[in-house]
């Protein structure tokens, strides 16, 4: 006689549980809310330097232009164009030379590293804290006294000056991620201190000079108070000729939103191009050192 099996028990699966999607639209809601909201000021500039001057008022900031036309930017690009070839006379040189510097002071306190080193990165560190207007005038003494005074190359020496702490604090914390036996490998091959750093470390230091670049030229670009201080008209750059554009009688609404825009580009394109590595290299060695 055949006996039929038992019926295999059927294996019920775990009901599926749908979390709510509100949460999610609730977040895409804000997102869209904090873009519009930081875009508030982009429409004002463009609207308003796209409009004549007969048009470029407060009261009338938020309403499309009824005649379109680009005189204030043509006004504008001839009013700046001294302060932006002075500014990028600054700038690169200027990064350029902080990234160098940094490099330098961030691999030998990092890894060659020597009695001391830790006083002299605090010390590093503290200049990062001393204010602009605590040193103008023994600045401006100095800048008179090497003869530099007033001159694109006074205002670079001052920048650089200045960015040696932080830069090498970016590098210092990125080279620390380094791995150490690295080093011992090209010291065992015969490599000192700069062959060390010339052709190991500066390789892989991509994201730490990305960083650095983008943080001293934007410093330097939009300083004002240095450029004031330290330059004379024929050197201002384009912080001093922007804050120039003003009317004697009427305000030019529109010429001073063109020029807002100008003087903003060169920074938001450095952003572009070497923003992929701006986070990455900003965070090396946040867990580590």
């Amino acid at each position: 006689m055949v006996v039929a099996a038992p019926p295999q028990a059927q294996q019920t699966a775990p009901p599926v549980v749908r979390r709510p999607r509100w949460p999610v639209y609730v977040r895409l809601v804000l997102l869209i809310g904090f873009v519009l909201v930081f875009l508030i000021p982009i429409y004002v500039l463009l609207v308003t330097s796209f409009k004549p001057l007969t048009e470029a008022d407060p009261s009338q900031a938020w309403s499309l232009p009824r005649v379109w036309t680009t005189e204030a930017w043509q006004v504008a690009w001839d009013k700046l164009k001294p302060g932006i070839a002075n500014s990028f006379l600054l700038t690169i040189p200027g990064s350029l030379i902080s990234a160098a510097l940094g490099a330098m002071n961030g691999f030998v306190l990092s890894k060659w590293r020597f009695p001391g080193a830790d006083v002299v990165f605090t010390l590093f560190l503290f200049g990062m804290f001393i204010p602009y207007q605590g040193v103008m005038i023994p600045l401006v003494q100095l800048m008179v006294n090497l003869n530099i005074y007033g001159g694109i190359p006074g205002l670079v020496l001052a920048h650089v000056v200045y960015g040696i702490p932080i830069c090498t604090l970016i590098f210092r914390n990125y080279y620390v991620t380094i791995p150490d036996e690295l080093m011992e490998a090209a010291r065992v091959d015969g490599a000192g201190m700069l062959r060390t750093f010339w052709s190991i470390v500066i390789p892989v230091s991509g994201p730490a000079f990305a960083v650095v670049i983008i943080w001293q030229f934007t410093s330097m670009w939009n300083d004002f108070l240095f450029a004031v201080f330290l330059t004379g008209p024929t050197s201002w750059p384009t912080t001093v000729m922007l804050n120039n554009i003003a009317g004697a009688q009427t305000v030019p609404y529109s010429q001073q939103m063109a020029a807002a825009i100008l003087a903003s580009v060169p920074t938001m394109l450095v952003y572009v191009l070497l923003g992929r590595f701006f986070m990455r290299g900003l965070m090396a060695g946040a867990l580590k050192g």
